[in-house]
């Protein structure tokens, strides 16, 4: 979002993403961070290769959708991880259901358990299940997360959940290596 203008399309080859990435992570100067993490796009592309050849990467969380079309790339993804000995800290499923603010009513719109499922398979935490809110997308939009946002809401303390388990599965797969 800084390097072109909004309506621009970023055009690269794995080469430039590759030099682009090395550039960030050798050349930023980084105030001591405790966690930095990095969100990819689903796959197994350049960018989670060039990552995981280059960086010591102590672990990624994979997140889904319930739905099976979006977890035939978790497998993808979980596969490519264990292939290249990164840890699985576990899986985050995310629109996993809609609470109704008139009436309550809980509705699981992309289909439920995907994650759940995949997290058996794969012997990993089902790390939380994130609610399909437009508190969520409204507080993105403004450029404000939901913890700044709404730090008191229910999504804002299913998140703070899920990053309590991610820290946790990151202790415990440094104290393994």
């Amino acid at each position: 979002g800084l390097l072109v203008p909004p309506e621009k399309a970023l055009i690269w080859r794995g080469p430039m993403l590759h030099s682009v990435l090395m550039q960030f992570f050798q050349q930023v100067e980084w105030e001591p961070l405790d966690y930095l993490v990095i969100d990819l796009p689903p796959g197994t592309g350049d960018a989670q290769l060039t990552m995981t050849q280059t960086l010591a990467v102590s672990g990624a969380v994979i997140v889904t959708t319930p739905q099976e079309v979006a977890l035939a790339d978790v497998r993808k993804g979980i596969n490519m991880f264990q292939e290249v000995k990164v840890p699985i800290l576990g899986i985050i499923e995310n629109m996993s259901y809609f609470v109704c603010p008139k009436c309550g009513e809980r509705t699981e719109i992309f289909g439920s358990g995907g994650g759940e499922r995949s997290a058996k398979q794969f012997a990993v935490p089902l790390l939380g299940q994130i609610p399909l809110e437009p508190g969520i997308r409204a507080a993105g939009d403004d450029g404000m997360p939901t913890m700044v946002a709404h730090p008191e809401s229910e999504t804002a303390k299913v998140f703070e959940e899920v990053a309590g388990r991610v820290a946790a599965q990151l202790s415990l797969a440094n104290l393994e290596h």
